[in-house]
This record gives structure tokens, C-alpha cells and sequence, in this order.
């Protein structure tokens, strides 16, 4: 098998959050949470043995509901957080069924029947063993459950949509968004309590609601940027108060943030417009790059974390993106050799003097989903993997190409 060959592993029911096990840098493992409207979800933990080129599992259970987004601490690798759907609103549908076919009862209204949407806290357990994908095993027809550690308990508040965990720190900070409110808890106790210490609010006109955002790893983590309709603004921590706002970011509806590594003042986007945007928050009139390579709406973007010129795009056109967004990285000329690090002579010196810098370009284009790629994901443990994930339940593992690995590498 070829090294950049791609690993493909499926799950039994339709999926859309996916994590890399942040806080893992020995193994490379993904969290993968599944949608169903019948059966018991399940978290699936997935290890990418890079060796044999071959991915174990384990299958936990959730009991709560469909997942919609998960988190993986970045300071323990057993705890990690969910926003699900409460299944009420499926079960008072077949209950008012039936009293319609019995007594010709009025039909619920949308607010009778509506779908909640909560936030919580969950340990895997300490002795998870991952089993071949290969080979048959217990775990996927017995499966342990997660322990439940807490409640994000922001029902007062709205539906939650995301919980997103402070990048740098112990673990004990996180940030949940509910409709119009931006929640700031402190987890306490190993996790067993949170605690809301400061509260966002988005105003205007009309029923606003926040659709995902990105903590920052710049600035002592004390600021985060949220995405809500066509707008993207950023908060700061310390006043929760808004820092500045990207009126028209995108022509329709903006999916998904991410922060540059390298680069405090970069931030990219995405949206139904098609289109990922990058921009320098210091001057939000225009974007500095804008790519229109895939042909629906773009639901996830990825900067790597090491080498921030590699951008993932994913989107429900069922096409990945690798793009090479080098003129606006952190080292927009490629690897540059100093003068008393070269022994080689002059000749080679001003060989590599030069040769030309890397073009902002698409890398790769992956198609092995055949449904909405909803998420992307880098690998914590190894910065030239990363995992997709598709609707139908298809997670799959890829490489960076090696030529343009050891282009960045030498």
C-alpha cells in the first residue's frame, strides 16, 4: 500500500462531529460522535496505527441523545464534551399520533414538540483498550458507556450549539454558545461542576443565534470569535465585550472559524457562499484571500498547527480540500537557510537564494465520501495527518502528499 494511500473506516449510523483527542500526542486518535434517531449513540474512538497503516477502535456509549458537536479536553485525554439533541420531541410526536388516531386530538405545535439541545461533560473510561477494525470484537456489541461528569446547564439560556474549550490551559475553562448567549464556565471538582463566571449576549433585531466560533490561542487566551448569519465578531474575555465585528463576512450563512497558529492576527472562514475567506482583524473591510474551489456550502476549515500555510476546507459538494496558502503564512518564502548554516559553498547558496517561493495553491482535492463532508480534523500527534468525516459515516484518514511534506521540511 501506497504511504499517501487513504484509510477509510465506517461507522453503522449517520455522523457529523469529530474531534482530534487534543490532549493525545503519543497516539494518533479521533473522537467521532453518531446521529441516530433510533438506536443508543455511540462516541467511536478512533487510533490510526501509522505503521501498519491500519485504524483500532472502541465504541462508547451516549446515552443522551444525537450528537451534534464534541470537544476533547486539551489537558485530559479521557474527558471531552457534547452537544446533543434530547429525543423528547421524537417520542411526543408517536405519543400525539396516537391520540389523534383516538380521540382526534389537536396536533402539537412547534413549540410543544420542539427539539432541545443541551451541552455536558463526559469521562471515557480509564481502562479503554482500542480493537482492530479488523477483527471482531465485544466492544462494538457491549460497549462501555461514558460517565457523565456534568451538565453544561445552559437550557435557561437556549439551545446549545458548541462547546469550545480553552486551547492553553488545565483543562478547566470552556466556552458554550446557546442561541444568542456566549457562556464562560469554570469546571470544578474534576470536572463534576461548572459553574457560569461571566456571560456574552448577542442583541439586535430578531431571533439571533450564534452557529459555531473558535477560542484564540493568541492574547493569553482572552479572546474568542463567533460566527452568527453572514457575521463573524470577536469578544473579549476579560470584559465580554465585543472587540469588532465582520458585518457581511460571507454572502449567506457562516459555518465554521478557525485561528492562525502562527499569525495572531489571521482568521479564516467559511461559509454557504462557497466560499473560505482569510482575514487580517486589523482591517476587516476586505479579506486578503478568498478561494471559491469547492461548489456548496463549506462546512469546516482547518489551519494546521504546525505549518500554518496548510488549510483543510470540507464541504457538502463531498469533496476535501488541501490547500497551500502560503503568501500569507508565517513563512511566506518557504524555508529559508541562514548564511553560517550552509557548508555546502557558495554555489549552493545562492542556489537556494534563489529558488522561487511556494504559490498559494490546491494542494489536493480527496474524494472518497460520496456525502457531506461535514468535518475536518489535524491530527494532534502527527501535523501531516488528518482525519474527514462524512454524513453517511464514513471517516477518512489522510496524508499530506510527501513531495510537498519535504518541500516544507527542507
Amino acid at each position: 500500500m501506497e504511504d499517501d494511500a487513504p484509510v477509510i473506516y465506517g461507522l453503522e449510523f449517520q455522523a457529523r462531529a469529530l474531534t482530534a483527542q487534543t490532549a493525545e500526542t503519543d497516539a494518533i486518535r479521533f473522537l467521532v460522535g453518531t446521529q441516530s434517531l433510533k438506536f443508543e449513540n455511540q462516541i467511536h474512538v478512533i487510533e490510526f496505527d501509522d505503521e501498519n497503516n491500519i485504524i483500532n477502535k472502541n465504541v462508547l456509549l451516549h446515552q443522551a441523545g444525537e450528537i451534534w458537536h464534541i470537544g476533547a479536553s486539551p489537558a485530559d485525554k479521557a474527558v471531552l464534551t457534547t452537544c446533543y439533541n434530547k429525543s423528547e420531541s421524537h417520542c411526543l410526536y408517536l405519543f400525539f399520533f396516537f391520540l389523534i388516531l383516538l380521540s382526534r386530538a389537536s396536533f402539537p405545535t412547534a413549540s410543544d414538540s420542539r427539539v432541545v439541545s443541551c451541552a455536558a461533560v463526559w469521562r471515557m473510561p480509564c481502562d479503554l483498550e482500542t480493537e482492530s477494525h479488523e477483527s471482531p470484537d465485544d466492544s462494538a456489541h457491549n460497549p462501555q458507556a461514558l460517565e457523565l461528569l456534568c451538565h453544561l446547564d445552559d437550557s435557561t439560556y437556549g439551545n446549545a450549539a458548541c462547546v469550545l474549550w480553552e486551547p492553553m490551559g488545565d483543562g478547566k475553562r470552556v466556552i458554550s454558545l446557546a442561541d444568542n448567549h456566549a457562556l464562560l464556565w469554570d469546571l470544578q471538582e474534576s470536572f463534576t461542576q461548572a459553574k457560569v463566571s461571566s456571560t456574552a449576549t448577542l442583541e439586535g433585531k430578531g431571533q439571533l443565534k450564534f452557529t459555531s466560533g473558535k477560542w484564540s490561542p493568541h492574547h493569553n487566551s482572552s479572546q474568542f470569535a463567533t460566527a452568527n448569519e453572514t457575521a463573524i465578531r470577536a469578544w473579549d474575555l476579560r470584559t465580554m465585550s465585543q472587540i469588532y465585528c465582520i458585518e457581511n463576512a460571507h454572502g449567506q450563512l457562516v459555518r465554521d472559524l478557525d485561528f492562525n497558529p502562527n499569525r495572531q492576527y489571521y482568521l479564516a472562514s467559511c461559509g454557504d457562499d462557497c466560499k473560505v475567506k482569510f482575514w487580517d482583524v486589523r482591517n476587516v473591510q476586505e479579506p486578503v484571500k478568498t478561494l471559491e474551489d469547492h461548489s456548496h456550502w463549506v462546512w469546516s476549515v482547518r489551519y494546521n498547527h504546525s505549518h500554518d500555510q496548510l488549510v483543510l476546507t470540507a464541504s457538502s459538494d463531498s469533496r476535501l480540500i488541501l490547500s497551500n496558502m502560503v503568501s500569507i503564512s508565517s513563512e511566506p518564502f518557504g524555508h529559508l537557510v541562514d548564511d553560517d548554516e550552509l557548508s555546502e559553498g557558495e554555489d549552493n547558496h545562492q542556489e537556494e537564494k534563489n529558488k522561487e517561493p511556494l504559490k498559494d495553491s490546491v494542494v489536493s482535492t480527496y474524494e472518497e465520501h460520496e456525502d457531506s463532508v461535514y468535518a475536518a480534523e489535524w491530527s494532534s500527534a502527527d501535523p501531516w495527518l488528518f482525519a474527514s468525516l462524512s454524513y453517511d459515516g464514513r471517516l477518512v484518514i489522510n496524508r499530506v502528499p510527501r513531495a510537498l511534506k519535504y518541500r516544507i521540511l527542507l
